[in-house]
């Protein structure tokens, strides 16, 4: 009929796309957002709204974030401290840049970060289970010494007989007697990265970069009390909240119960 007529289709097919806003999808990208503490980005919330029947692309998403001004702390700079002691102990690298676990405890690797308490370096320290991600020991401390190593491993509500292998980098806070003695009484493995390698603890130095970006950076805390309680809360909403792309943007607890589950099956 168009050529019969000599126009152009493009006439008849194409119509204006009114702005249609659709509050729901808003309020939710909002929601989430906010849940998440600001972290998550368009590739996560594209996973939430997922579970909630949305199908939306990541660039609409974006637009939306825009609008609202919703930022991701990701995208903010940070500042970095570098630390020039090493240890130098004749202890081999184990783990071998081998992350990927199938037995919960059989590795766990462990790290510091400095954390600002009334404009003085305050240190919190993680241990993390390398078969899921999960925080299993933490602890907050005045020094970046062994004793906060020790007190994060205090903190460990799994038997430590279960763990095979404790993995770290070259930092003189991981070279004390206590330490060791820990180590022994439990029967744990020693592996340290290679020195100036931190490809060799890449786990822990991207958990850490988590950890400086949605805890520590840009933040100063009243007290250390203050610290202690916010550090609680945020390896509390870490373990049980925060989905990760790694574990199938599942938390670190629901993978772990998952492959429980599937292994009782078996």
């Amino acid at each position: 009929m168009c050529r019969a007529l000599n126009i152009s289709r493009g006439m008849i097919y194409y119509t204006l796309k009114e702005n249609q806003v659709n509050v729901g999808l808003e309020s939710e990208v909002i929601s989430i957002h906010k849940t998440s503490r600001n972290h998550y980005g368009t590739r996560k919330i594209k996973r939430e709204l997922a579970k909630k029947g949305y199908q939306v692309s990541k660039r609409k998403i974006g637009k939306i974030m825009k609008k609202y001004n919703l930022v991701s702390t990701y995208t903010k700079k940070q500042y970095k401290v570098h630390s020039p002691k090493c240890n130098e102990d004749k202890i081999a690298n184990v783990v071998n840049r081998e992350f990927n676990k199938a037995e919960a405890l059989d590795v766990v690797v462990s790290d510091l970060t400095y954390v600002n308490v009334k404009g003085k370096w305050n240190y919190s320290c993680l241990i993390i289970d390398l078969f899921n991600r999960e925080f299993i020991g933490y602890a907050a401390g005045k020094k970046k010494n062994a004793e906060l190593v020790t007190e994060a491993f205090k903190s460990i509500k799994r038997p430590l007989d279960q763990i095979n292998i404790l993995h770290t980098d070259r930092g003189n806070e991981f070279k004390n007697k206590a330490i060791d003695d820990i180590l022994d009484s439990f029967d744990i493995k020693r592996s340290l990265s290679n020195k100036g390698c931190p490809y060799d603890n890449a786990v822990a130095e991207a958990a850490f970069k988590v950890v400086k970006t949605e805890f520590a950076y840009d933040r100063i805390f009243n007290s250390f009390e203050e610290l202690e309680y916010e550090l609680f809360d945020y390896v509390n909403w870490y373990n049980n909240h925060r989905i990760h792309g790694s574990l199938d943007y599942l938390t670190p607890v629901e993978y772990r119960y998952l492959m429980f589950d599937l292994k009782l099956q078996y």
